[in-house]
């Protein structure tokens, strides 16, 4: 008859031999970690708002409004023409300012409402401030992190026949909101260029 191998001390599955292992697998896993490259940003193509705000300004036959001679640091993050809250077309355009916050300006024409809620985030009026030669009316809801500067343009010019849902009683409607200070916002408000 013969006798058994002997065990290995391994096979005995102690305490320390797990603790062990562990070091091992730990050992490899921050090496794996430390030479498997990061992404620290993610960069996109550049957002071209002059030229997509002529092409709206010839698809919807108003005047798109846009920031012109901003200074360094502002950078362009989107773009787009579509339909919003209660069914208005918006145009839209979203920057960075120079301290990385979000700022947008939504355009309309003859806003509801209901537009005006949602786009404000249903804050509430607080004053007016003026910024190149125009009134802002300034919206604050309490809790939020965004600030809100609205404008209304000149009266409408007879009726709308594409929405007959309840209107304001002006034309334009243009809005600046973000994270970005209030500073930055009336910085993006004026002057803006007509296309």
């Amino acid at each position: 008859m013969s006798t058994p191998a002997p065990r290995s001390s391994y096979a005995n599955g102690s305490v320390a031999n797990m603790i062990r292992s562990l070091l091992v697998i730990g050992v490899i896993v921050v090496g794996l970690i430390a030479i498997v490259p990061r992404v620290n940003t993610v960069s996109q193509p550049p957002v071209d708002v002059a030229g997509a705000s002529v092409e709206i300004a010839k698809e919807s036959g108003w005047p798109i409004e846009r920031p012109v001679g901003l200074p360094d640091g502002w950078k362009a993050t989107s773009v787009r023409y579509v339909r919003s809250t209660d069914g208005f077309m918006t145009w839209h355009a979203g920057y960075l300012s120079p301290t990385g916050n979000y700022v947008a300006i939504e355009q309309t024409q003859g806003p509801s409402a209901l537009w005006i809620a949602a786009e404000t985030n249903r804050a509430r009026i607080t004053g007016e401030r003026q910024a190149g030669g125009r009134t802002w009316t300034t919206y604050v809801r309490d809790g939020k992190v965004q600030n809100k500067l609205g404008r209304q343009g000149g009266e409408r010019q007879g009726p709308d026949h594409d929405h007959h849902r309840h209107r304001d009683v002006r034309r334009a409607r243009d809005l600046c909101r973000g994270t970005a200070a209030r500073a930055h916002l009336l910085r993006l408000s004026p002057p803006r260029h007509p296309r």
